[in-house]
C-alpha cells in the first residue's frame, strides 16, 4: 500500500461500511412517507403510519420488540458480570471460558433450532424423561416454542449474546488492573463477587458499553432467531416488516417502510432507556459502594452464576448434538431417546440442495471478508503511519452498523435499488455483508495490530525495507493468528446473515442460513438439521484452521507465534 493511495483507504472504508446505511435509510423515509416512484406513487403523505396505526397486532408486535430486546440485554449482561465477578480467574472460569469461546462463531439460526429441538414437548429433553420420569407416551400439548411471550426467543437469545459479552469483558479487563483491585479488596474484607462489582465493573462497563448496545439493538430487531423461537401470532415487528416486504402489494411495502421507521424509533428509544437505567444504577451504585457492606457469603451468588454459564454453553453444544442425531435419524417415534435406526438418507436427499448453498455462502464469505481484511490493514497501517489515534467518534462509527436495525434500512435499500434499476443478486448481497463483517473484523484486529512492537520495524527499515516491505514481510507474518482469527470472525458472521441474503439477493441468492430458516416453516427435522449442521460447519472450519495453520507454519519459530 502506497503512500498514495494509504490515506484513501479509511475514506474507502468509511462509504463502503456506511453509505448502504445511510442509502437504506433514505429508501425507507420515501416510501413511509407515501413516495415509491415504481409504484407512480408521489407524496409525502402519512397514509401508511395511519395503516400501520390501524393494524390490530401492531402492540403486541412492538411489545414483543420492547421486552425480548430489554430482558435478552439485562439477563445476559447480569450473568456475564456474575460470573467474571465470582469465578475470573479460577480453574472453572478458565475451562468455562475455553468452552464458550468457540461458541461465539455457532451461527444464530444454529443455535436456535438446536435449542427448539431440545427444549420442544417432543424435543430431546422430554424423549430423555419419558416415560420414566414424566410418564408421557405422547408429547405434552404445551407451547414451549414461539410462545406467545416470546419467553424461548428471549432463552435463545440469551444463551447466544452470553459469550459475545464475555468475550468483550475479557478484553476489556486487561486495561482495568482487576487482579491488583480484586486483592486489595480481598484485603479489605470484600467477598469475591462484591469487590469485583465495586472496584471493577464501573471501568469494564465503560470499555464494554457499545458492546452492550449492540446486544440491545440485536436482540430488538433480530429475524432469524425470531422466525425459528419467536411467536408469530403476531410476531416481532421485525418479523412483520419482512413479510410485508415479501408481499407483491405496493401498498405491503409502503406498510413495511413505515414499521422500519417505528423499529428504528423503538431501537433509539431503547438507548435511551437503558442509558437513563445506567445512571440511575451508576446513582444507586455509589450509594452502596459508600455503605461499606462486604457481601463475604456470596457462594449462591456464584454457584447461580457458574450454573447459568455452565448451562448457556450445554446448551448449545446439546443443540448441536441433537441436529447430529437428527441429520442421521431413521424412524424416530416418541418418546424413544434415540432413533431405531441411523441412516444416510437425509443427506444424500439434500445433497445437491447442501452443496449448492455451501457453494454460495463460501463465495460470498470469502470475497466479503478478504475485502474487509483488505481495508481494515489498509486502516490500520495508516493509522501507525500518520501516528493518529480511533477517536471515541470514529468508535461510535464503526458502532453504527451494528446498532442500526437491519430491518430499519435493508428495506430502504431494497426499493432504492429497484428504483434505480439495479438488478438484485449476489453482488449486492456482498456489499450488504460488508457492511457487518467490516466492524467485526476490524474490532478483531485492531488490539494485536496496535500492540505489535514498532522497534521490529524500525530494524527492517534500518536495514533497507521500505513501508510496505516491513509491513508484509515482517508485521503481517508475525500477526499471522491474529489475522487469520480475524478472518475466521469475517467468515463466520457472513455466514450468519440471513436478512441481508433474503432482502437484497431478492430471493435469488440461497444461502446455508437461509435455506436454514426456509425450512423452518416446512417442520422437516433431518432437512433443518442437515442445513443447521453445514451452517455451524461453515462458520467453524475456519476458526480451527486459525488455530492450526500458524502451528504448522510457524512450528519451529516460536518468536512468530504473535497473538
Amino acid at each position: 500500500m502506497t503512500n498514495r493511495v494509504l490515506p484513501v483507504v479509511p475514506a474507502l472504508t468509511l462509504v463502503a461500511m456506511l453509505g448502504p446505511v445511510l442509502a437504506g435509510l433514505y429508501g425507507t423515509v420515501l416510501p413511509a412517507f407515501g413516495h415509491l416512484p415504481a409504484a407512480g406513487l408521489t407524496g409525502p403523505n402519512l397514509d401508511a403510519f395511519r395503516a400501520l396505526a390501524a393494524w390490530p397486532g401492531l402492540p403486541r408486535s412492538v411489545t414483543l420488540s420492547l421486552t425480548t430486546g430489554l430482558a435478552t440485554t439485562a439477563i445476559a449482561l447480569t450473568l456475564v458480570m456474575l460470573l467474571v465477578a465470582g469465578w475470573s480467574g479460577t480453574r472453572a472460569f478458565r475451562a468455562l471460558e475455553r468452552l464458550l469461546s468457540p461458541l461465539l462463531s455457532v451461527p444464530h439460526a444454529a443455535a436456535a433450532f438446536g435449542l427448539a429441538f431440545l427444549i420442544a414437548p417432543s424435543g430431546w429433553v422430554a424423549r430423555l424423561l419419558s416415560p420414566a420420569v414424566t410418564g408421557w407416551t405422547n408429547p405434552p400439548d404445551w407451547l414451549i416454542v414461539q410462545d406467545p411471550w416470546g419467553l424461548t426467543m428471549t432463552l435463545g437469545l440469551v444463551v447466544k449474546e452470553m459469550p459475545f459479552l464475555l468475550l468483550m469483558t475479557l478484553a476489556a479487563l486487561a486495561q482495568t488492573d482487576a487482579a491488583r483491585a480484586r486483592q486489595i479488596a480481598a484485603a479489605l474484607g470484600y467477598g469475591r463477587t462484591t469487590g469485583w462489582l465495586k472496584t471493577v465493573f464501573p471501568r469494564v462497563y465503560a470499555q464494554i458499553r457499545l458492546p452492550v448496545y449492540v446486544v440491545l439493538a440485536y436482540g430488538m430487531s433480530v429475524v432469524d432467531v425470531a422466525i425459528i423461537l419467536g411467536p408469530n401470532t403476531p410476531p416481532p415487528l421485525s418479523v412483520q416488516i419482512v413479510k410485508w416486504m415479501g408481499q407483491p402489494e405496493f401498498t405491503a411495502r409502503l406498510l413495511a417502510a413505515a414499521a422500519a421507521l417505528l423499529q428504528l424509533a423503538l431501537v433509539v428509544g431503547a438507548l435511551v432507556l437503558w442509558r437513563v437505567g445506567e445512571s440511575v444504577v451508576a446513582h444507586l451504585g455509589r450509594y452502596w459502594i459508600a455503605s461499606g457492606h462486604r457481601g463475604a457469603r456470596d457462594g449462591a451468588v456464584r454457584a447461580v452464576a457458574l450454573t447459568a454459564g455452565s448451562l448457556s454453553a450445554l446448551s448449545v453444544l446439546l443443540g448441536l448434538a441433537v441436529l447430529t442425531v437428527w441429520s442421521f435419524a431413521g424412524f424416530w417415534g416418541f418418546p424413544d431417546a434415540l432413533p431405531d435406526a441411523f441412516t444416510l438418507r437425509t443427506w444424500m436427499r439434500q445433497a445437491d440442495g447442501v452443496l449448492s448453498a455451501l457453494w454460495e455462502t463460501a463465495l460470498i464469505a470469502a470475497v466479503v471478508t478478504f475485502v474487509a481484511l483488505t481495508l481494515t490493514i489498509g486502516c490500520l497501517e495508516a493509522e501507525y503511519r500518520q501516528r493518529r489515534t480511533l477517536t471515541q467518534r470514529g468508535l461510535w462509527l464503526l458502532y453504527l452498523p451494528l446498532l442500526v436495525p437491519q430491518t430499519a434500512f435493508l428495506p430502504g435499500l431494497q426499493t432504492l435499488l429497484l428504483n434505480v434499476g439495479a438488478d438484485v443478486g449476489r453482488l449486492p448481497v456482498m456489499l450488504a455483508h460488508l457492511v457487518f463483517v467490516l466492524p467485526y473484523v476490524f474490532l478483531s484486529l485492531a488490539d494485536p495490530f496496535r500492540a505489535w512492537d514498532s522497534r521490529t520495524g524500525m530494524v527492517a527499515a534500518a536495514l533497507g525495507a521500505s513501508p510496505d516491505g516491513v509491513l508484509w514481510c515482517v508485521r503481517m507474518p508475525m500477526l499471522l493468528r491474529p489475522a487469520l482469527t480475524a478472518l475466521a470472525v469475517g467468515l463466520s458472521v457472513s455466514v450468519g446473515q440471513y436478512l441481508p441474503t433474503l432482502l437484497i439477493g431478492g430471493g435469488r441468492v440461497a444461502t446455508l442460513t437461509t435455506e436454514a430458516v426456509a425450512l423452518s416453516s416446512g417442520g422437516d427435522r433431518r432437512a433443518i438439521a442437515v442445513f443447521g449442521l453445514m451452517q455451524t460447519g461453515a462458520a467453524l472450519v475456519p476458526f480451527a484452521l486459525a488455530l492450526l495453520i500458524p502451528a504448522l507454519v510457524w512450528r519451529n519459530r516460536k518468536g512468530l507465534h504473535h497473538g
